[in-house]
């Protein structure tokens, strides 16, 4: 079966100044379908740039990338935003959620921006909700990101790469603004993910023991991979939720916001 993704001796290089910046030199990797990839590396070591032409955000110097048996190295600006909506659902350290919104809001938005779907309002709202649902949070889709806490914002940004039906999750230092259980319930769900859904999932982390949660583990320095091999000691993030003690009330959602804007939509649990 081949990959559902393939890089090819990919280089990517900036001009800053009179500087050439060579974020990658090189990089040379194959992914199939259903793995759960983990890419670490220092600051600088290129994973990120890596990871903005793996989501068609940018193009490489050279090289090539195969997604979906489509070469999309070249391809124009309009045609990779194809691609993207398409293909690809992103999660990103910060939870990037509109204030004024709801958390259903929130996760329809691709939708809206997606031209290809042309679905109706109601169905919009349907599959937002479902998104919602499928990490847990059904019951918070009226609810505004500050009427819930740092791991429900993120759940929320995941329902949002969920909402357009992605094969290829990239998360971005997903746990980097959590505390350890909530990292733990964040990768519980990547896993279920991966697991009964089949999603393929490539995570950006400089936290090794992230990384464990992975299939396989990824290294880059100086613009090249340097370790590519299976993890093998997994972490399951269902076990280890379950051996946790009861967690406690959770201060960061508030009974009451002094939020103009919530009132303005009914207040809380409106």
């Amino acid at each position: 079966m081949a990959p559902i993704l393939q890089v090819r001796d990919l280089v990517k290089t900036y001009r800053v100044g009179d500087h050439v910046v060579r974020a990658l030199r090189g990089a040379d990797m194959d992914v199939q379908a259903g793995e759960f990839v983990a890419i670490t590396g220092p600051s600088g070591s290129g994973k990120s740039t890596l990871m903005h032409i793996l989501g068609c955000l940018d193009r490489p110097t050279s090289g090539q990338y195969i997604l979906d048996g489509q070469d999309v190295s070249r391809m124009s600006k309009d045609d990779l935003a194809i691609v993207r909506n398409r293909k690809i659902g992103f999660v990103f350290q910060g939870f990037n959620l509109l204030s004024r919104t709801t958390a259903l809001d929130n996760v329809e938005l691709p939708l809206l921006y997606n031209n290809t779907l042309k679905l109706k309002t109601s169905e919009r709202h349907a599959r937002a909700l479902e998104a919602l649902k499928s990490v847990g949070l059904g019951e918070r889709a009226d609810h505004f990101p500050n009427q819930l806490s740092g791991g429900q914002q993120q759940r929320v940004a995941i329902a949002r790469a969920l909402v357009t039906r992605p094969t290829i999750l990239l998360a971005d230092e997903p746990t980097g603004n959590l505390d350890t259980r909530t990292s733990i319930e964040v990768m519980d769900i990547f896993q279920t993910l991966n697991k009964e859904r089949g999603i393929t999932i490539l995570l950006i982390t400089h936290e090794m023991d992230i990384a464990e949660y992975g299939t396989r583990f990824v290294r880059f320095r100086d613009g090249k991979i340097q370790t590519d091999s299976p993890v093998l000691h997994r972490r399951d993030a269902k076990k280890e939720l379950a051996a946790l003690p009861p967690p406690e009330p959770d201060e960061a959602t508030p009974a009451t916001v002094a939020d103009p804007v919530a009132a303005e939509h009914g207040g809380v649990g409106a």
